[in-house]
C-alpha cells in the first residue's frame, strides 16, 4: 500500500508539506495516524486559485494592514457572478456581510426565533445546525430526508405536520444539500416555501454550495421562489474557492427588517470589522476565479465517477448533483455503526465523514470530499477494495 507522501502527481497537485487539514486532528476522530488519505473535511484538498494567490500576495506586498473600507466593488462583484454563473441577479435583494455562515445562522435565530421554539432540519444534514441550534436554547425538530432507492427527497408532509406546531419558527434549509449532493428543483423549494410562508416559519437557507452545482443540474436560489419576507439565504466564496480560513461570508435577504435587525447587531457586536486578505480574495474570486471552478467541477464528475465504477459492490455511491462531496452507501457491509468508524480508520486507511455525524438518519454511510487529486480517488478505491477483501 502506499503511503500518502508517495501518491503520484495529477493535474490538481499540492505542494510538499500542503496535505489539507492539520493530520493531528486524525488521530482523535478515527483512533489511527500515520499514513490515514485525509478525505473528510469539507474543502478543496488542491491549490486555490492562482488569480485569488496572485491578489492575496499582491495585498501582502502593500506594507498597509490596518483598517480598510468595503468597496462597493465586492458587492458587484458577487452579483455579477450570480449573473453569470446562475442567472440570478440582485434586484430587490440586499446582501449584508458574515463572518461566517455559522454565524449568519446563531444570528438569525437570535433575531427570528425565541429559547424553546422548534427550528426544522432536513437530517442528514450538516453536522454544525444541530450545535447552533441546541446552543441558543432552541429545539431540533427534525423532518428527515427520505431516500428513494438511490436518491433522496424531501419529506414534504412530514413538513407540513412540523409546521402546524406554533412553536416551530424556523427552518434551516441546505440548498445544495450537504451530505446527500441534492440540488433541490425549483418545485421542491417553491413547496417549502408555501409551506413555510402559510405558517410563519422563517427560513434560513444556506446556499454556500451553490457554485458547487454540477453540469446537467441548476442551482435555484430560495429568493426566487420565496415570498417577500420571511427568509434568508447565506452565500459566499469559502466553499467554491476553498477560503473559509481568509474569507466572510454574504447574508442576503429581501426582507428590509431582517437587514435592519441584523446590521444592528453585527454593529452591536463589531461582526463585521475587515479583514484586508479578506477583501483582496473575495474580489479576486468572483472576479477571475471562474476558469478554475470550471476544472474543479469537471474533476469533482471525474473523481466521482471513478467511484462508481471502482468500488467494490458492496459500496453503493450516491448520485451527485452538487457539492464536491460523495455520499457512499456502507450498509452493505453489514457493520454497526462504531464498527463502521474503526474499519474506515484502521483496516481501510480513509478519513470520511461517518454518516450518524449527520444525524442518526445517516448511519451507515459516509462522506468522502472529491475535491481532491485523481490519484487520491485511486488510492482511496485501493484501500477500500483491500479492506474488503
Amino acid at each position: 500500500m502506499r503511503r500518502l507522501g508517495e501518491l503520484p502527481a495529477s493535474q490538481f497537485t499540492l505542494p510538499p508539506g500542503a496535505m489539507g487539514p492539520d493530520p493531528d486532528r486524525l488521530q482523535p476522530l478515527f483512533g489511527a495516524g500515520g499514513d490515514l488519505l485525509p478525505l473528510w473535511v469539507a474543502e478543496p484538498y488542491l491549490p486555490i486559485a492562482p488569480p485569488i494567490v496572485e491578489a492575496l500576495r499582491d495585498r501582502a506586498a502593500t506594507p498597509w494592514y490596518g483598517y480598510e473600507q468595503r468597496s462597493e466593488r465586492l458587492a458587484s462583484a458577487f452579483w455579477a457572478w450570480t449573473e453569470e454563473r446562475h442567472g440570478w441577479g440582485g434586484d430587490g435583494l440586499v446582501a449584508s456581510v458574515s463572518p461566517s455562515v455559522g454565524t449568519s445562522i446563531g444570528a438569525l435565530l437570535e433575531l427570528r426565533t425565541e429559547p424553546g421554539d422548534g427550528v426544522i432540519l432536513q437530517s442528514p444534514v450538516f453536522t454544525d445546525f444541530k450545535p447552533l441550534v441546541v446552543s441558543a436554547g432552541r429545539r431540533v425538530v427534525k423532518n428527515p430526508l427520505v431516500l428513494d432507492g438511490d436518491r433522496y427527497r424531501m419529506d414534504l408532509e412530514g413538513l407540513e405536520e412540523s409546521v402546524a406546531d406554533a412553536s416551530c419558527r424556523a427552518l434551516i434549509l441546505c440548498n445544495p444539500h450537504n451530505p446527500v449532493g441534492r440540488s433541490w428543483t425549483r418545485d421542491e423549494l417553491r413547496a417549502v416555501a408555501e409551506v413555510c410562508a402559510a405558517n410563519e416559519v422563517f427560513v434560513i437557507a444556506d446556499e454556500i454550495h451553490a457554485d458547487l452545482t454540477l453540469p446537467g443540474h441548476a442551482f435555484t436560489p430560495f429568493a426566487e421562489v420565496a415570498p417577500e419576507g420571511g427568509w434568508a439565504a447565506l452565500h459566499g466564496p469559502i466553499k467554491t474557492f476553498g477560503l473559509a480560513g481568509v474569507c466572510d461570508s454574504l447574508l442576503v435577504t429581501s426582507d428590509s427588517s431582517v437587514v435592519d435587525d441584523y446590521r444592528a447587531m453585527s454593529s452591536r457586536l463589531h461582526l463585521t470589522r475587515n479583514q484586508v486578505f479578506s477583501l483582496a480574495a473575495f474580489e479576486a474570486a468572483y472576479t477571475r476565479g471562474g476558469p478554475w471552478v470550471d476544472e474543479l467541477l469537471a474533476l469533482v464528475q471525474r473523481n466521482h465517477a471513478a467511484l462508481v465504477r471502482g468500488l467494490p459492490v458492496e459500496i453503493a455511491v450516491t448520485p451527485l448533483e452538487a457539492t464536491y462531496l460523495g455520499w457512499l452507501d456502507l450498509r452493505g457491509l453489514g457493520l454497526e455503526v462504531p464498527e463502521i468508524v474503526d474499519w474506515l480508520g484502521t483496516k481501510a486507511r480513509v478519513a470520511m465523514s461517518p454518516g450518524h455525524w449527520f444525524g442518526r438518519e445517516g448511519a451507515g454511510f459516509a462522506r468522502m470530499t472529491l475535491a481532491v487529486p485523481e490519484d487520491w480517488i485511486a488510492e482511496a478505491i485501493e484501500r477500500i477494495s483491500s479492506a474488503i477483501a
